[in-house]
């Protein structure tokens, strides 16, 4: 009984109607435009592997939604992406940005490879120095 009570609340956010710009286009072109180039750039939350664009979860159309109300009051894309970023963590987006937290992100594959570069060197440095001996 208890568990059907806390399922209540998760159900019910499945059976509530889609926001209204999150299937609808923008009238103007331009501006629904500006909105589907955002839109491809934001990860779904839900899907993970698709942008909000391509998805079909509640949560990308609740995402869709606010990008396109932003665009049509006149924000610029940019800001929206600021404020999703800042509401809902760097993963939202696929441009992530270098920041204090995220840089030995950017920064761990270029000192693997330099490791990696000089494991191989004196590795195969020492088989050529003894090749050439014998």
């Amino acid at each position: 009984m208890i568990l059907a009570m806390l399922a209540a609340p998760l159900a019910a956010q499945d059976t509530l109607p889609p926001a209204p710009y999150a299937y609808k286009q923008l009238d103007d072109p331009a501006k629904e435009k500006s909105a589907q180039d955002l839109m491809m750039t934001l990860r779904c939350l839900t899907c993970q592997s698709q942008s909000i664009a391509d998805s079909d979860a509640p949560m990308a159309g609740d995402m869709r939604h606010q990008v396109r109300t932003r665009i049509a009051a006149g924000e610029d894309p940019e800001a929206i992406r600021a404020w999703l970023i800042e509401r809902y963590g760097d993963w939202v987006s696929y441009q992530p940005q270098v920041t204090a937290m995220t840089w030995p992100l950017f920064a761990a594959p270029i000192v693997l490879l330099l490791f990696a570069g000089i494991i191989a060197r004196k590795r195969f440095g020492k088989a050529k120095a003894t090749g050439d001996k014998s």
